[in-house]
């Protein structure tokens, strides 16, 4: 069983949420390895995200009207210009080790967020659907409520028999941490 958490609305409380179910799952014992986006703010503006891997490592995702790196498609959502090389470089090493770290047991791959930025990667397409059917790993990731022209990966992710989605929003995403941490537990191979 993998977990998937979703809202329309950025801000709504996904992210901490992930961490915070991480961070009672490590605390528990189980192996937890994987990435989050987060805001870059300057002067009090969203100037872009950023990838964070659960180990530290930090590298942009996407930046305000930035310039794509030189050679490179430009892959933008909105105002930002997604920096593929830089996510990939991050995200991949993750997801490909999901199956091959912490040896006997279960695990536990975080993917926060498997969105349109993220989807510009088809390695991290690809990752991510084998991670899906890697037996022993429990993938706990948001995806983004469908709006507007819908997400393959998304909606394959959606209509998995094995995969349970919390919709998440500011009234209830105060009470969901158990419920999701129990989704996680019970999703064990």
């Amino acid at each position: 069983m993998d977990c998937c958490s979703g809202s329309r609305r950025p801000g709504v409380g996904k992210t901490t949420l992930i961490q915070k179910a991480s961070e009672v799952l490590k605390s528990s014992g189980v192996p937890v390895d994987g990435f989050y986006t987060e805001e870059v703010r300057q002067g009090g503006r969203r100037i872009g995200f950023d990838v964070v891997t659960l180990s530290g490592t930090r590298g942009p995702l996407s930046r305000v009207g930035s310039e794509p790196p030189p050679g490179k498609r430009e892959c933008r959502v909105g105002q930002y210009v997604v920096d593929v090389p830089s996510f990939e470089q991050l995200a991949l090493p993750v997801l490909r080790n999901a199956d091959a770290s912490s040896g006997p047991g279960w695990r536990v791959c975080v993917v926060d967020e498997i969105g349109k930025m993220e989807l510009f990667s088809q390695p991290f397409i690809h990752a991510v659907r084998h991670t899906l059917s890697t037996p022993g790993t429990v993938v706990l990731g948001t995806i983004p409520v469908p709006k507007g022209k819908l997400l393959a990966l998304v909606e394959e992710i959606r209509s998995r028999s094995d995969v349970q989605l919390f919709h998440v929003t500011k009234e209830n995403r105060n009470h969901l941490l158990p419920d999701i941490v129990t989704c996680v537990q019970s999703g064990r191979q």
